[in-house]
């Protein structure tokens, strides 16, 4: 498995590499295009290659940031009886046919590409080399589903059934993974944690490059406001406490910082908490008919909150990435906690905003934070431990700059989008059209 050292010749080399690079037609596959390919796509574009995306977010043609998005469909399906694992897999052959013939008349029109850059998590595109069988294949390898502790059965809490069945229905999960293992000529990953969930045959081909943090973007600002609905103008002078999710949910911790509230209410009688993240569920397990995660816990901790506390909870929902970034600098300490899986971007843009963090002593977290060198780790299931470090961290300005300042030189060595990721990503495209080892 090929790794970097982020060396400073590299984005050297990299440049001179591009300059003979012959132009080639590259194919990009992701059910929510752009995803991770957000920056590298259009960069490709931009330096003359014919890009196009088949997806299914756009609903019409379009040319998006010199990318042709070329939508397509999802066909009606009647229900159907089918073993419960295999509902995973039967979704995924969906996917993957419908992609295949999106992908077949796009052939019939003469497009035929050089490379095919795909996230294969929801299997579009398990069959693209039956159509283009000579076309170069970089896979997005974002996880590989561990059927044992602490992948599975990490939060006894929402352990239902049998385990030992439990750890049969993982190993199904990855079907779609195997079927796409013979057409990939080299993987991509963003994290050691992750990369390393993957089996030997899949680990020898993947290169170990994050996504990449626009650090100029995500940056320090004292002189920051924030105003959101509902909410008064906030400040850097505002004690503020951030909790960041695509949607609340156990995986990312949702129940523990809820549990954790009252107290930190208590303790800190002028802090305003601002809680990010949609109703849907990404990850896991779904709860019970009819209700959120969001709701099951505002109803377990509401009644040991007063009025006036929880006049300070802020829940945002979603929210513009221009009113999320100005949150994560208005931020005196964001909050971050998850299961041992895939890394939020959103931990790692509130370190590029310099922000003093609290976070779950996990194995991907440990990737990329150390206890009091650029952040402060706590036992996931430790609510006491978790306030008493936010309450710490409140009272010690510090500390909050020291591990700030801290937290944006980690990312500017080793996440930064311009001078780090996009040069490996771009050398990545490169070794695969070389045919060389990755």
């Amino acid at each position: 498995m090929r790794t970097y050292a982020g060396a400073p010749h590299l984005l050297i080399r990299f440049k001179n590499q591009c300059r003979v690079m012959l132009s080639m037609k590259i194919l990009f596959i992701h059910q929510n295009f752009p995803g991770q390919f957000k920056h590298l796509a259009p960069l490709l574009a931009a330096r003359g290659h014919q890009c196009v995306a088949l997806t299914l977010r756009a609903k019409e043609p379009a040319n998006r940031n010199g990318v042709r998005l070329v939508p397509y469909r999802l066909p009606k399906r009647s229900g159907q009886n089918l073993h419960p694992w295999l509902i995973d897999l039967d979704t995924k052959l969906t996917r993957g046919e419908a992609c295949y013939r999106a992908a077949r008349a796009l052939r019939d029109k003469g497009f035929t590409p050089d490379l095919i850059l795909a996230h294969p998590g929801w299997g579009e595109s398990m069959f693209l080399n039956d159509v283009w069988p000579a076309a170069r294949i970089g896979l997005y390898c974002e996880l590989y589903h561990q059927a044992d502790y602490p992948h599975l059965h990490f939060d006894p809490e929402f352990d239902k059934g049998d385990a030992e069945l439990s750890r049969l229905r993982i190993r199904m999960k990855n079907l779609n993974n195997h079927l796409h293992a013979p057409i990939m000529d080299a993987g991509i990953s963003p994290t050691h944690f992750q990369a390393e969930t993957f089996p030997e045959d899949f680990r020898e081909r993947i290169t170990i490059c994050h996504d990449g943090i626009d650090s100029a973007v995500a940056r320090p600002d004292p002189d920051v406001r924030l105003t959101l609905d509902d909410m008064p103008e906030l400040t850097r002078a505002d004690e503020v406490i951030t909790f960041v999710n695509r949607n609340l949910e156990p995986y990312r911790g949702y129940h523990i910082f809820m549990r954790a509230l009252p107290r930190l209410l208590v303790e800190r009688p002028d802090a305003r908490v601002v809680i990010v993240g949609g109703d849907e569920v990404s990850y896991g397990p779904r709860p019970p008919s009819g209700q959120t995660w969001k709701q099951v816990f505002i109803d377990e901790v509401r009644a040991d909150i007063p009025d006036a506390d929880w006049a300070r909870v802020h829940f945002a929902g979603r929210i513009a990435y221009d009113d999320f970034t100005r949150l994560l600098q208005v931020s005196r300490v964001h909050v971050y906690l998850t299961y041992p899986f895939v890394l939020s971007w959103s931990l790692l843009e509130a370190m590029s905003c310099g922000a003093a963090i609290v976070a779950s002593d996990t194995a991907p977290v440990r990737e990329v934070l150390s206890h009091d060198d650029n952040g402060r780790l706590v036992d996931f299931f430790d609510g006491d431990a978790l306030v008493g470090e936010v309450c710490d961290l409140l009272d010690d300005e510090a500390a909050r700059r020291r591990l700030g300042e801290a937290a944006r030189a980690t990312v500017l060595a080793r996440y930064d989008l311009q001078t780090i990721c996009l040069p490996r990503q771009l050398d990545w495209v490169s070794q695969i059209m070389d045919g060389a080892p990755v």
